[in-house]
């Protein structure tokens, strides 16, 4: 994700330092015009704006936070904006911190997938302080379509979380529908052509649906993450006492598919494929969790 966007920042003019484990001087960032830094700590002392787009919270917390993180260098003034996927509480944390170094933190998680981050079509849901979503509006409008402040800090990665639930609930409902037309002796194909202009149609639907026809479940968005972002969202449901029952089997359906069926690396549509082993009971449960590399 960080790739794509770091390249439609570029392609618009704004000077880009870039810092990765992934990457290095000779990448084609750089290649294209990005200056390179080592670490967090150089890329933060250059920068009064500094984008973090990581798998997972305790990678932001080290980069943001740890011995050679943006917060060692980042002059008082400076802006960080996290386009991560991570858990409300913590990034209340980290602002927090930041905060007491005279910098300010959004967080601004996205949907869209690598799609939307190549053609600046992404979904950006942020929380913080309105003065610095102010000051990162420009910023949004070269990644996005749909920028919406939804509140104060951690206001993003709530939104984030619900957006998730839909996401996955959405995928597997399509999922068992197309399983069900199988079985019963209907086309897939036919019936997602019915319900298309229904009340049963959705984006899910058309493109999700779409890679489950042509069974085409290369990532996308890999079924690890979205296992991962489901620990979020039951953790989330938690502490706020919000029953999401429906929500939990679909969970424990992308816990069998990374950790039973070993597909974590495919597609999040890949649930399909649980519901097409018919020795494999359906599953309830919780999902857990994971730190991504």
């Amino acid at each position: 994700m960080g790739r794509p966007m770091a390249g439609r920042l570029l392609a618009a003019g704004v000077p880009l330092t870039v810092c990765s484990r992934s990457l290095d001087a000779g990448d084609d960032v750089v290649s294209a015009g990005a200056r390179y830094a080592r670490t967090p700590a150089e890329l933060a002392s250059d920068c009064d704006v500094v984008i973090t787009m990581l798998p997972d919270t305790p990678d932001v917390t080290t980069v943001l936070l740890g011995d050679d993180g943006v917060a060692t260098t980042a002059p008082a003034g400076a802006l960080v904006i996290d386009m991560s996927t991570i858990a409300p509480d913590p990034t209340r944390s980290i602002a927090a911190r930041l905060a007491s170094q005279g910098i300010t933190m959004l967080d601004a998680p996205v949907s869209g997938g690598e799609t939307g981050a190549i053609s600046g079509t992404l979904s950006i849901m942020v929380g913080g302080p309105d003065e610095a979503f102010s000051r990162a509006l420009p910023l949004f409008e070269l990644l996005g379509k749909n920028c919406v402040h939804v509140g104060a800090s951690g206001a993003g990665q709530i939104a984030k979380a619900c957006n998730q639930l839909i996401v996955a609930a959405t995928i597997q409902a399509v999922a068992e529908a197309f399983n069900l037309a199988s079985r019963a002796g209907a086309d897939p194909a036919v019936v997602r052509n019915a319900l298309a202009g229904g009340f049963a149609d959705s984006r899910v639907l058309q493109v999700h649906g779409q890679r489950m026809l042509d069974r085409s479940f290369g990532p996308g968005f890999r079924a690890r993450m979205h296992r991962k972002d489901a620990g979020i969202v039951l953790a989330a449901a938690r502490q706020w006492g919000a029953s999401v029952p429906a929500f939990g089997v679909v969970a424990a359906q992308l816990d069998r598919l990374v950790d039973e069926a070993g597909r974590g690396e495919l597609d999040h549509s890949a649930l399909l494929t649980l519901l097409e082993s018919p020795a494999v009971p359906a599953a309830s449960g919780s999902a857990g969790t994971e730190a991504a590399p």
